[in-house]
């Protein structure tokens, strides 16, 4: 199990995004569909037994999608950065995830890439293309814009401090502005990217696309949740929001174990017992 994996945020279209997504990327599954017991829907303005999540990979990237209404909303802030082996993958893939979304860089020759393109697609999840071979598949991508500008370097030594397994693997920096054009890194042995855009964007990050960090006892849960929520916000079932705005959900690695257990009624009592708490108390969850 991955240390770190995204969760993505729709109003109610994930089973619908992961079957697109699946379909579009080599090496991609639906795995396990959860559904809404009445109580919890009802706080998100969903029916049901309507799907909660589901769980899916892409290209070998591990990902959960989450619906829970409209509280949450994409923006470039945060996105998915994909590297295509060909120019036949590259446009496929912009051929599926472009109709239907708005378009941000139309895919075209760039000084930094024969051929790129930036896109949200139908979903209003965003999505960067690159043709550039043998390199890691899929990445998160940061993009710190406006009061967060500047900073990108900070949050990257900030985020390697505290996992294992972290490290730089490139970084190109702007010599005008001092600002990271691109950075690729390690966190918890996964990909991710960071850049920074100057000039006014007036967007930020949300919690549309979050941070699952497995623990593997209440300790490490507990740094984790000091470490990340130190200047930023505690909020409910395990979610906090770090000091640059990051969403991140803090969890027992034995979390979806407890949660799938086929035993009449134990992974509702532990689904209520998830529902009641801001940071995750394994014990507890455990007894329920």
């Amino acid at each position: 199990m991955r240390k770190i994996y995204p969760c993505v945020w729709f109003t109610s279209q994930a089973e619908e995004a992961a079957g697109l997504y699946t379909s579009l990327f080599k090496n991609s599954r639906i795995g396990k569909i959860a559904h809404y017991p009445a109580e919890a829907a009802a706080n998100f303005g969903l029916k049901a037994g309507s799907v909660m999540t589901v769980e899916f990979e892409i290209d070998g990237l591990a990902v959960l999608g989450l619906n829970g209404g409209g509280h949450f909303k994409h923006t470039p802030a945060l996105s998915f950065f994909v590297w295509c082996d060909s120019d036949e993958e590259i446009s496929r893939l912009w051929q599926g995830l472009s109709p239907g979304g708005q378009v941000r860089m139309g895919l075209d020759k760039y000084p930094w890439a024969e051929k790129y393109g930036w896109t949200a697609d139908q979903y209003g999840f965003e999505w960067q293309l690159m043709l550039k071979s043998n390199h890691q598949k899929i990445a998160p991508a940061f993009l710190f814009v406006d009061k967060l500008c500047g900073k990108g370097e900070e949050a990257l030594d900030f985020y390697k401090s505290l996992f294992k397994d972290s490290k730089t693997e490139f970084m190109a920096r702007d010599e005008k502005t001092k600002t990271i054009q691109h950075c690729v890194f390690e966190l918890g042995g996964s990909d991710f990217v960071l850049m920074e855009g100057p000039g006014a964007h007036n967007y930020t990050f949300s919690g549309a696309l979050s941070f699952f960090v497995n623990c593997e006892n209440q300790q490490e849960l507990d740094y984790f949740w000091s470490k990340l929520s130190e200047g930023g916000a505690e909020l409910q079932c395990g979610w906090l929001k770090d000091k640059y705005g990051v969403h991140w959900q803090i969890i027992p690695a034995s979390l979806w174990k407890l949660m799938s257990s086929p035993e009449p009624g134990k992974a509702e009592r532990v689904r209520n017992a998830l529902w009641k708490m801001t940071k995750l108390d394994i014990k507890t969850l455990e007894q329920a």
